[in-house]
């Protein structure tokens, strides 16, 4: 699928989440999603020893609350706004449950792409 001006302001959204709000161990992604009317929802991970929640569930979450019934594209970078990161197995699965046509931005920061998230789940590794 072709990038569109409003997957890049996604991506520089999610990239201001980062470098704003990833600043410790504790918090490292960022993911940012828009909704079919444009919203915009952001949210970080949280890195707990037995477990954290990924940024793609914060954003999930977040979006439930503040009353949003679907997500159109989601994205998830690392390194302060740097790296565009595919997500995890289970947030796939997740994903892909609860919104079948979502779109999702994946590859590299300076050439990223967008893709279905159900080709996600028949793809091992589309992050980096």
């Amino acid at each position: 699928m072709t990038m569109r001006d409003t997957d890049r302001a996604l991506v520089q959204a999610a990239s201001a989440v980062a470098k704003l709000r990833c600043r410790s161990a504790a918090h490292t992604l960022a993911s940012a999603a828009r909704t079919g009317e444009g919203r915009v929802v952001s949210g970080v991970n949280v890195v707990h020893p037995p477990g954290g929640a990924c940024a793609e569930v914060v954003v999930l979450g977040a979006a439930v609350t503040q009353g949003v019934g679907e997500l159109e594209t989601i994205v998830t970078v690392g390194d302060r706004g740097r790296t565009v990161v595919a997500p995890c197995e289970s947030c796939r699965r997740l994903l892909a449950d609860r919104f079948p046509a979502l779109r999702v931005i994946v590859g590299p920061v300076d050439d990223p792409r967008v893709v279905p998230v159900t080709e996600l789940l028949a793809t091992a590794d589309l992050a980096d």
